[in-house]
């Protein structure tokens, strides 16, 4: 059995639903209400489902790095990855929205060098990202979001 954090139907259910709070709030007040969580910028990633075809909102951390933008595929340290990451790897196409700003992008994992260079200041941002590396078997993503066009 993979080694993780487990999330109970009520946690998933009560996750389901700040979720869902988090990006009508965002949206409302173009990012001044849950712009930003625990003192980090927070974006909507925009997906579509792998299976469903529909789109799903997920509010996320997120680092700017160059041009790109960069988030970490977490899940809170569960052992599984998390929904919008495996949406991801099915259609890497994507839209952000920051503040009242969308934009396309296209979704690359990085690995090696780059994830490492990325990692050290994810977790210099956010220093949970460790501990929840710490709690998995699964080797955390670190995914560069490419602006399109």
């Amino acid at each position: 059995m993979a080694r993780g954090r487990v999330f109970t139907p009520t946690v998933a259910a009560a996750q389901s639903w700040a979720t869902r709070f988090h990006t009508f709030a965002y949206r409302a007040s173009g990012g001044r209400v849950g712009g930003r969580l625990l003192g980090c910028p927070v974006l909507l990633l925009i997906t579509k489902g792998r299976r469903s075809g529909r789109e799903t909102t997920t509010p996320l951390l997120y680092l700017v790095d160059g041009g790109n933008i960069v988030v970490v595929a977490s899940n809170g340290g569960a052992a599984s990855h998390p929904d919008w990451w495996l949406n991801l790897t099915a259609n890497p196409e994507a839209d952000v929205e920051i503040s009242r700003k969308k934009m396309q992008v296209r979704a690359e994992e990085v690995e090696g060098a780059e994830k490492h260079r990325l990692w050290k200041r994810l977790v210099e941002m956010y220093p949970s990202y460790a501990a929840y590396q710490s709690k998995t078997d699964r080797e955390i993503p670190v995914i560069v979001l490419h602006p399109a066009g």
